[in-house]
């Protein structure tokens, strides 16, 4: 069994969860497999953007991770994943709907929601259907803080000048510099994306010793305090 190193430290993005899901499905589901897609779910749809959000049988069997938790058996998870989605379709977790496209027969499946209902019904009286947009890939192993909710959620609200700046730094940094760009400049209570960019810019100069830069020291935390980025931080 690996071991759980545990939860960071810091603010992280939180899956919302209805409560209605503890109290009314969760003592019901006796199908492991079935409460990890459902708990999967509700970490996908969330991750979407979309007014109507919904997944194909192709979303989970694509997250090779995902698909591990359920077997380490490939053929074996598959089975399994038939089983979680046909229970979860059976309970009215999910809801499903099929759409004659002229590539063949999709099936979606949607929360059983207020949207997700309306997205079904208007899907059966023909009014909708889901544009031929590719989607990227998402898998568990893949999860970090996107930048702009990074962003959001340590230093303020997005401004048109700013979104652009941090698809910059996207451009311009390791996500792991920016993500701890951001984390000195929380404990420093310097929450301003100028001090960000002064310390990716030292960083990109002068190099960077990571061992010495996650060390949560006083000493570490004069350097940026007293030192050259001292008048952006607010006191």
């Amino acid at each position: 069994m690996a071991l759980f190193s545990g939860f960071p430290e810091g603010k992280a993005h939180l899956i919302p969860v209805p409560a209605q899901f503890f109290r009314d499905l969760l003592p019901q589901i006796d199908h492991l497999g079935e409460l990890k897609l459902t708990l999967y779910v509700f970490w996908r749809l969330d991750r979407m953007e979309s007014a109507f959000r919904y997944l194909r049988r192709n979303n989970f069997a694509a997250d090779q991770d995902f698909m591990r938790g359920l077997s380490k058996l490939r053929e074996e998870a598959e089975r399994i994943l038939d089983e979680a989605l046909e229970k979860a379709v059976e309970r009215g977790t999910l809801l499903k709907t099929r759409l004659n496209l002229e590539t063949g027969e999709e099936i979606l499946y949607f929360l059983n929601s207020p949207k997700g209902r309306a997205a079904v019904q208007a899907i059966e009286r023909g009014d909708w259907r889901p544009l031929p947009d590719p989607e990227a890939p998402v898998e568990l192993a893949m999860e970090a803080p996107n930048i702009f909710r990074l962003y959001e959620e340590n230093i303020g609200p997005l401004t048109p000048m700013i979104a652009e700046a941090l698809r910059d730094a996207e451009d311009t940094y390791p996500s792991s510099w920016i993500n701890d760009a951001i984390r000195i400049a929380v404990e420093n209570n310097a929450r301003n994306w100028r001090y960000v960019v002064a310390i990716l810019e030292r960083w990109k100069q002068e190099g960077r010793d990571e061992r010495k830069d996650r060390r949560d020291t006083e000493k570490d935390r004069r350097r940026y305090i007293e030192g050259e980025f001292s008048d952006y931080i607010k006191h």
